[in-house]
């Protein structure tokens, strides 16, 4: 098939790859302005775009694609259909009803379940057993057209925001394989989203990764593992920032007030929650590198009954 992709993350990429492998035409690659990043501030590409470029397919970066010139662009392209995985602006109607197959999208989550746009770090920090990706078909509202296929993955015990990011990342890539043959084939069932179970997997922000001790310690580690690697979750200590990328949640009780230090030892640091107690394993000291517990222990001692700064509105 004649495909349009539009794209933009390293979410993005592995589903190109697949497409090129599979032998399809790509018309064109559709993603977001080079953007400065870091602290220099150098003018990077997105990944897709990298990719795209390595396999010499033309590439598009429309400030907003719903502009009247770049929708001539598109349908000058003639796409039986578009993919869009991760492209980061909404699609309108013009640009929708362009290829006469439709736009297909895929998705980070069971739909309809985690519509939005964090859906990866969502299902962890809600504690989810499993998670998955589907395909659908896209209309104008946010993740609600017709599904098409899914797929599930399982959500381990110590999965993260990345390790999780990168299995459905490759699940995506291997089921629109499978949609485009049975869209080609006729062999394709719509299946209308319901209403039912529905949630909304609002934007990460980084004042999410403030650490609020005042929650339960199982909470608290689900959060830790959910945002790392971005924005990553956070306390104050000692008047600066103090990272936490690996805890582990405990049920035993202590005395003392949430985001007390109750215990140290050679390789934890336990403090106490609403519930239960988090123990910290791996640390970063703002302007440091992060290290796990016992090496942040020889060079940042931490006694019993500090207490770590309580998060505030």
């Amino acid at each position: 098939m004649r495909i349009v992709f539009m794209g933009t993350p390293e979410f993005s990429v592995p589903v190109l790859e697949a497409l090129v492998k599979e032998g399809h035409d790509i018309a064109g690659v559709v993603t977001q302005p080079d953007k400065p990043r870091g602290r220099g501030k150098a003018v990077l590409m997105p990944p897709v775009k990298e990719k795209a470029l390595e396999y010499g397919i033309k590439v598009y970066q429309p400030v907003k694609v719903r502009e009247p010139e770049f929708i001539q662009v598109l349908k000058g392209l003639e796409p039986d259909i578009m993919v869009v995985v991760a492209f980061g602006q909404i699609l309108p109607g013009t640009v929708l009803e362009i290829p006469p197959l439709g736009c297909v999208n895929i998705h980070a989550s069971l739909l309809p379940k985690y519509r939005g746009a964090a859906p990866i770090q969502w299902a962890i920090i809600d504690g989810e057993k499993e998670t998955g990706v589907t395909t659908m078909m896209m209309d104008e509202g946010l993740d609600t057209g017709d599904m098409l296929l899914k797929t599930v993955v399982p959500v381990a015990e110590d999965e993260t925001g990345d390790s999780l990011h990168d299995k459905l990342s490759a699940a995506g890539a291997g089921l629109i394989i499978e949609t485009l043959r049975r869209i080609e084939d006729g062999t394709i069932v719509r299946i209308p989203q319901t209403e039912e179970g529905t949630c909304y997997a609002k934007m990460l922000k980084k004042t999410m990764g403030d650490m609020d001790w005042t929650m339960e310690a199982e909470a608290l580690e689900r959060l830790v593992r959910g945002l790392n690697s971005w924005p990553g979750t956070y306390t104050g200590w000692n008047g600066k920032t103090l990272k936490i990328w690996k805890a582990q949640a405990l049920s035993c009780e202590y005395d003392g007030v949430c985001g007390e230090v109750v215990h140290v030892d050679k390789d934890r640091i336990l403090v106490k929650t609403g519930k239960g107690t988090l123990s910290l394993l791996e640390l970063q000291p703002e302007g440091k590198k992060r290290m796990d517990a016992s090496a942040f222990l020889r060079g940042y001692p931490v006694k019993a009954h500090t207490v770590f700064a309580v998060k505030t509105e």
